[in-house]
């Protein structure tokens, strides 16, 4: 008759020599979104936005966020896309962006790696950038706007960037991408250029009124992602005159 105890006990020892599989990091590794972009305000026609460009694919799934009567967010870097909602609803709340800026940050171990730009209703501005988010990596706000990039060329990139805005007129889409494109100008993302995204929102902006999405425009893919997002653009919004 076989002994089973002696059988069950090799077993075990057995098992217990297998290697045992390392924990699973609770926040997984990501691609940085290395990415320049500038978040907006329009007291006049109350509307909200980001534009944004990248080395990354489909970087506009990733950094605008906005809702009409609140405010806009930009996230990227190592981005926390949390930040988008949890953002939104601090400011529908009340608090301000410098009081959202902190909730969210004070919130994330990883917040070194973030970078962040915020703006409310009313078009107050704020802008964060880890101490960890790669060189060149910084943000400027001003007036009713933030712009903020990180891997770019140099500083001029987000000087260049508020400077646009500030002088441009017309649609808050094309003010946007007039910043943008100053961006660029200056080097943009240091390692090259594949995806874009501009996002504005109005109450009843969107289509037939139901929701707030006045421009809602994504480029992925491409090797001129801003040019070709400034030509789709013209469809949806008539660009201004040259003065």
């Amino acid at each position: 008759m076989i002994r089973l105890v002696p059988l069950l006990a090799l077993l075990v020892a057995g098992l217990t020599l297998l290697p045992t599989a390392a924990a699973p990091d609770p926040i997984p590794a990501a691609e940085p979104v290395a990415t320049f972009s500038i978040v907006g305000y329009d007291p006049d026609k109350k509307e909200w936005g980001v534009a944004v460009a990248s080395r990354v694919l489909a970087v506009g799934s990733l950094v605008p966020w906005a809702k009409a009567g609140v405010g806009a967010i930009a996230t990227q870097s190592y981005a926390n896309i949390t930040y988008g909602p949890k953002g939104l609803k601090m400011l529908a709340d009340g608090k301000s962006v410098e009081e959202t800026l902190k909730a969210l940050t004070d919130a994330d171990e990883r917040k070194e790696s973030r970078q962040v730009g915020v703006i409310d209703k009313d078009g107050n501005a704020v802008t964060f950038t880890g101490s960890k988010c790669q060189d060149w990596a910084g943000g400027k706000t001003g007036k009713n706007y933030t712009c903020q990039g990180n891997i770019l060329k140099g500083e001029e990139v987000v000087t260049d960037m508020g400077k646009a805005f500030e002088a441009a007129k017309g649609p808050l889409a094309w003010r946007l991408m007039a910043a943008m494109a100053a961006g660029d100008a200056a080097g943009g993302d240091k390692r090259g250029k594949q995806s874009a995204a501009i996002l504005v929102v109005r109450e009843k902006g969107g289509y037939a009124g139901l929701d707030d999405r006045a421009v809602d425009l994504r480029v992925d893919d491409h090797e001129k992602p801003l040019a070709e997002l400034a030509r789709i653009l013209t469809k949806k919004v008539r660009k201004p005159k040259a003065e």
